[in-house]
């Protein structure tokens, strides 16, 4: 285990022996934080990763899986956030290098509880351990052609495609299986949006490689969604990242940028297996290795990083067995496809209130529009809202019952900074994340306010605030829960956004106590 005692000694040596380069605070009290008005943001994200890092150990040994989820979604936010602020100095990119490895070996291999979970960084972790665990070998390639059809991509059998099958077959079958089933609810969508394109069908299946067609996927590299575009080319292709949402994660438009890139990929190269390695390793790796070896044989090209010569063949895998999953021992799903009606909504609301209008959980609404990432839709523009088959005629009659400041659309208050202000002391006032404010007003440098400038703050209206008095956090709003039967903790914190250790401390509940019982009301803080 990774050093899950030094951690749950609980004090600031032993945190700081797993983290050596982490600050540790000891104080739970979101107040008492001292932060460095002088200091960019990129010390700030990662100190909050850290410290949720060390969450994620405590939780996974805790064996609190939908914690240990939760927690993992959150940390990735805050890489790809530091993704988008733009170039870092050098003592901040060792120090970001050096967290990335630090974490991406303890999801891959030091947690227990991602091995039970459909977990947004499986796809990965399967890659991972397939990857290092098969060499290919370039060259004098013996192959045996399974399909080749004009307008298709070849599929082909080859010894380490052989393996890959043999591996989903058995240690990756449970995920393989999974990955079928989003196939089966994804086809629908996907496959008519690649003949609107002109391009392969097949190219489903590298989605499926990519994210096992998850579209809230993250990775490593800071890419997202089912396609896992990184955010400057996901930005190069149309897909939007703002405070509010992730087009990444919008299973239509990302697909619609991903036939987009593939199709610039393949008029460079005029070759399905190169333009499927340049969308793993880049471009310029795949001319370079061309030019080099003097051929555009994906397979003599020797030079071509590990990973990308191991993608093909698992690509290749991936296809064959999803062409006929029964012939290779896996159950045909029957899923229920994705389907949906829209609903546009001219003013922001609150994605709560959306889904009691419309008869839905939370969690249920937010499947449909993964690329919400705040609790509420877009303030600026419309915005156009999924639901599912059935529910519009009944949503819009219930919603237009309703009055219009009980939709809840949240607030920017415009704020002129005066002398001596900061971003750090702006925050405090409107009892807002410094890292939401600086988010909104795309601020890379917290000392870079001037006197002045006007910042908008977000703010929401018609609840119960914490101030620290009362218990509650800054920028948070109370609510009580009632439980009801069937009820776990980890799966109220989930549908709250917030944590299970959280709602413990907030009703003095000692951590690994699960004794809540139906009727019981829960006093939770929400962002």
């Amino acid at each position: 285990m990774f050093c899950v005692k030094a951690v749950l000694g609980a004090d600031a040596k032993s945190v700081s022996n797993v983290f050596p380069n982490s600050t540790v605070f000891t104080s739970t009290n979101d107040t008492t934080l001292n932060i460095d008005e002088t200091r960019n943001r990129f010390p700030e994200i990662l100190r909050d990763a850290k410290l949720l890092m060390s969450e994620v150990i405590i939780s996974d040994f805790n064996k609190d899986t939908l914690e240990v989820a939760f927690l993992l979604s959150k940390i990735f936010e805050l890489l790809m956030e530091a993704d988008q602020i733009g170039e870092m100095n050098l003592e901040d990119k060792e120090e970001f290098d050096r967290f990335n490895r630090t974490f991406t070996d303890m999801y891959t291999h030091k947690l227990n509880t991602v091995q039970n979970i459909n977990a947004p960084i499986m796809a990965e972790k399967i890659w991972t351990d397939i990857s290092e665990a098969i060499e290919i070998e370039m060259g004098e390639t013996k192959f045996t052609v399974v399909e080749d059809r004009d307008g298709h991509i070849p599929l082909v059998r080859t010894k380490q495609v052989d393996q890959y099958i043999n591996y989903f077959q058995t240690k990756g079958r449970k995920q393989f299986q999974i990955w079928l089933n989003r196939y089966a609810k994804y086809r629908g969508l996907i496959l008519p949006i690649l003949e609107e394109h002109e391009m392969p069908e097949e190219f489903i299946y590298l989605a499926m490689i990519e994210s096992g067609l998850n579209p809230k996927a993250y990775s490593k590299a800071n890419a997202s969604g089912m396609w896992q575009f990184i955010y400057s080319t996901g930005k190069q292709y149309g897909l939007s990242r703002d405070w509010y949402k992730d087009e990444r994660r919008d299973p239509v438009k990302a697909t619609h940028a991903a036939c987009k890139y593939l199709k610039d990929l393949y008029t460079l190269f005029d070759n399905w297996y190169l333009t499927l390695a340049a969308y793993n390793c880049g471009e310029g790796r795949v001319l370079r290795a061309s030019k080099l070896h003097q051929t555009y044989d994906f397979w003599q090209m020797h030079s071509l990083p590990r990973e990308t010569r191991n993608y093909i063949p698992y690509f290749l895998s991936a296809a064959i067995i999803a062409r006929t999953p029964q012939a290779y021992g896996f159950k045909v799903p029957n899923v229920e496809p994705f389907r949906y009606e829209t609903i546009t909504l001219e003013k922001s609301a609150d994605i709560a209130v959306l889904a009691r209008v419309a008869g839905l959980k939370p969690n249920v609404l937010r499947e449909y529009n993964p690329e919400l990432r705040q609790s509420a839709t877009p303030s600026e523009g419309s915005y156009i809202l999924k639901l599912p088959p059935g529910k519009k005629d009944g949503f819009l009659a219930a919603w237009n019952a309703i009055p219009e400041e009980e939709r809840f659309a949240p607030q920017f208050v415009v704020h002129r900074v005066r002398y001596g202000e900061s971003l750090w002391t702006i925050s405090k006032k409107y009892s807002v994340s410094i890292h939401d404010l600086a988010a909104v007003n795309k601020i890379r440098n917290r000392n870079k306010v001037r006197v002045g400038q006007k910042l908008n703050v977000p703010l929401k209206g018609g609840r119960t605030w914490g101030n620290g008095e009362n218990g509650g956090p800054p920028g948070h709003s109370k609510r009580v829960y009632r439980v009801k039967r069937g009820d776990t903790l980890g799966q109220i914190a989930e549908d709250h956004g917030t944590r299970a250790s959280k709602i413990r401390r907030w009703n003095n509940m000692k951590y690994g106590s699960h004794l809540i019982h139906p009727g019981q009301k829960l006093v939770i803080w929400v962002k």
